[in-house]
């Protein structure tokens, strides 16, 4: 049974739909959710499922033994879904190859710092975008710019806000996260 880490800084939607996925189709656990934010959604979704959680801040996160607390998980994967945090080299380092993201554009566009959430979906109509959609990757010392994994399009019409444009994404992400993380886990 595969050990997944979440990082998550937001309501956790990602968090639950890779939770679920894993309890309805095994071969992986959620073995530890770590947040940024003491009263992040993603928390909620951690006692509901009985899952053990940090709250980070930004000293405890450059500590060693919070790299110490994650090697101990020995997990397979960690994933990034919505941690609006960079990674520091010390989890990089320790976590070669194994750290992925999802990020709600194609990359390399729309991404880099201060790019997350609603701030991509606003630049991605304001460009007139005819398309949109997710990009998960690997996790290396630069915001969005670790080597693909794999991205998921939608078609972005003349109507869409980027409220419309966050629901699509939202789609996306809910189907493709869990079922690419599956493909890594088996190559592993």
């Amino acid at each position: 049974m595969h050990s997944l880490i979440i990082f998550a800084s937001g309501r956790g939607s990602n968090a639950q739909a890779i939770i679920d996925y894993f309890k309805k189709n095994g071969g992986a656990k959620v073995s530890l959710i770590v947040s940024n934010k003491a009263d992040a959604g993603v928390l909620d979704i951690a006692k509901n499922e009985h899952i053990p959680f940090l709250i980070i801040d930004k000293h405890t996160i450059n500590e060693a033994l919070l790299v110490e607390q994650l090697i101990d998980s020995n997990p397979s994967l960690i994933i990034l879904a919505g941690f609006l945090w960079k990674v520091p080299d010390a989890v990089l380092n320790a976590f070669p190859g194994r750290i992925i993201n999802i990020h709600p554009a194609l990359l390399p566009k729309y991404g880099g710092k201060g790019m997350y959430g609603h701030h991509v979906h606003e630049a991605v109509i304001a460009a007139k975008e005819k398309e949109s959609g997710i990009t998960i990757h690997y996790v290396n010392e630069h915001y969005d710019e670790g080597n693909i994994i794999t991205q998921a399009r939608c078609s972005i019409t003349g109507t869409d806000t980027p409220d419309s444009l966050a629901y699509k994404i939202h789609k996306l992400e809910h189907y493709f996260f869990p079922r690419t993380i599956e493909f890594l886990l088996k190559q592993l």
